[in-house]
């Protein structure tokens, strides 16, 4: 595959026309609608302020994919960030219909040296509902990137980090929570994560051009996020060889943020949730992650998707769920409507979350 290339209106228009006449709409989609929501895409790449979107939505056996930009088709491979979560809980979770872990078990019990204090409260489902009281990100976090710490570092440095607040008692974002779900996996599979990952989820649903880290892939046949709009602690420094287009961050696989990723290899990972079909999970447990754990707290959380969050548009159902990135990416389904949605851009949220991610959702939430 060769490296994204820019393209001008002319080829963007003749690969609208081509791709229009794939899966006919038939009535089951506004098309109008559709087509708002792509203009919307398209008018920030026309303005300069964005470099490369993708865009799938998809009812039933209706299709909707349009690409942006540098992205050379729908099915371009972005860095997906928080997206992860969801893969490494389902990964998580494949071990609990094996009896390998319950969700109530203590963490304690796959990580024995995590057991001082509150620690010792802290289950596996607290860990994947983001109420462990774990930080989001490590104090050193910053420092551990620039030095290039291996992943195992990250574990060792969150094992041992203050916990913020009693367990289960509040909610608070903490991908330090999903790292560690990752490693009592890796602990009990004595595999590394991304394999496990690979050979128990990804390639069961067929998600061919997905991988934690690069896998068989090379940065070039990804799109390039727009560092220079990140955040620094998220590697928002154009020239640092530490950011999120360095070999050294798109290579480490952090399982809370770190895995590649296309529209329809998302779209299959989400409908596997809508329809599920035991190829990855039992129907109960894939019915359990997209449920509500976290009811009376802050935020609607299943096992490692949000549920029922504004950002997933403003006609989606409270039983919607999915998830967002850091990066410019956003991914979620509807039960009521049957409707999923993926948009992955390299505009990171911070700047694109207002300005293009969420209007896009707010006009597909309403499409069927």
């Amino acid at each position: 595959m060769n490296p994204p290339a820019a393209m001008g209106r002319r080829d963007f228009s003749a690969r609208m026309v081509g791709l229009a006449a794939t899966p006919p709409l038939a009535g089951l989609l506004s098309r109008g609608q559709l087509d708002e929501a792509a203009r919307l895409v398209q008018a920030q790449v026309d303005a300069g302020r964005l470099r490369a979107a993708a865009l799938l939505v998809r009812h039933v056996k209706t299709t909707f994919a349009r690409a942006f930009g540098e992205a050379r088709s729908p099915e371009t491979i972005f860095l997906i960030a928080s997206i992860t979560k969801p893969m490494t809980a389902a990964g998580v979770m494949v071990l609990a219909d094996r009896g390998e872990l319950a969700l109530q078990d203590p963490v304690h019990k796959f990580i024995p040296e995590f057991d001082d204090g509150d620690r010792k409260q802290v289950t596996v489902e607290h860990l994947l509902t983001h109420t462990s009281g774990l930080p989001d990100m490590l104090p050193e976090n910053a420092e551990l990137r620039k030095r290039h710490a291996p992943l195992e570092e990250f574990v060792e440095r969150a094992i041992r980090t203050p916990l913020l607040f009693k367990p289960g008692s509040k909610y608070s974002y903490q991908s330090m929570g999903i790292l560690l779900a990752s490693e009592i996996a890796r602990r009990i599979t004595r595999m590394p994560f991304p394999k496990f990952l690979g050979d128990q989820v990804f390639k069961p649903l067929g998600m061919t051009r997905t991988a934690l880290g690069l896998g068989r892939f090379k940065i070039a046949e990804t799109a390039s996020c727009q560092v220079e709009q990140a955040a620094p602690e998220g590697g928002g420094v154009a020239d640092a060889d530490w950011n999120w287009n360095s070999p050294y961050w798109r290579g480490l696989g952090v399982p809370w943020g770190g895995a590649h990723s296309t529209c329809g290899d998302i779209t299959a990972f989400l409908e596997s949730f809508l329809h599920p079909e035991g190829k990855v999970l039992k129907p109960e447990t894939a019915a359990s992650m997209v449920a509500d754990h976290t009811p009376g707290l802050a935020e609607h959380r299943g096992l490692g998707f949000a549920v029922g969050s504004r950002s997933f548009g403003a006609k989606s159902s409270p039983r919607t769920f999915g998830h967002g990135g850091s990066t410019g990416t956003i991914a979620w389904a509807d039960p009521r409507s049957g409707l999923t949605c993926v948009l992955l851009t390299t505009l990171p949220a911070r700047v694109s979350q207002a300005l293009l991610l969420d209007p896009v959702c707010d006009v597909v939430s309403g499409v069927a």
